[in-house]
């Protein structure tokens, strides 16, 4: 099977926990959600944790729905991902390169089923945007959050 991840990065003048919490906090992903998909927290924890299963309401081609995901891989301060119902994964990992300054990974991960359907979808290079605009928005949130 051919290899399906969408990847992008970011420095962001913040230290990684404090990039962590933003992103492990389901209630900030409609804030910083650069696909403008999700609209809102269904269910689920006020911080995400290992194992943990939150739900969203979502929104796209103007049609509503909701999506339901599991924390997949966590480690504190440095990596958390989850999956939906299908076994594509949205991953964040984070590394403090210097004091108070973090790199920021965004990968969608659709290497666990099929993939054809996404490709003929234009998924991956709609993915890309929406990556690179979720980037820039947990930077503006997260350098905001440091200054205050």
């Amino acid at each position: 099977m051919a290899t399906h991840r969408i990847s992008r990065s970011i420095t962001v003048k913040a230290p990684a926990r404090r990039v962590f919490d933003i992103i492990a906090s389901p209630a900030r992903h409609p804030e910083l959600d650069g696909s403008d998909t999700v609209r809102g927290v269904r269910s689920g924890p006020e911080r995400l944790s290992p194992g943990s299963r939150f739900g969203m309401t979502m929104r796209m081609f103007g049609l509503p729905y909701r999506m339901s995901n599991r924390v997949v891989e966590f480690e504190e301060d440095r990596l958390i991902a989850w999956r939906h119902v299908g076994p594509h994964r949205w991953r964040y990992e984070l590394e403090e390169t210097d004091e108070g300054v973090t790199r920021v990974t965004e990968t969608f991960d659709y290497t666990r089923g099929p993939s054809a359907f996404y490709i003929l979808l234009g998924a991956p290079a709609r993915n890309a945007r929406g990556i690179e605009r979720t980037l820039v928005r947990l930077r503006g949130v997260a350098e905001a959050a440091e200054r205050d």
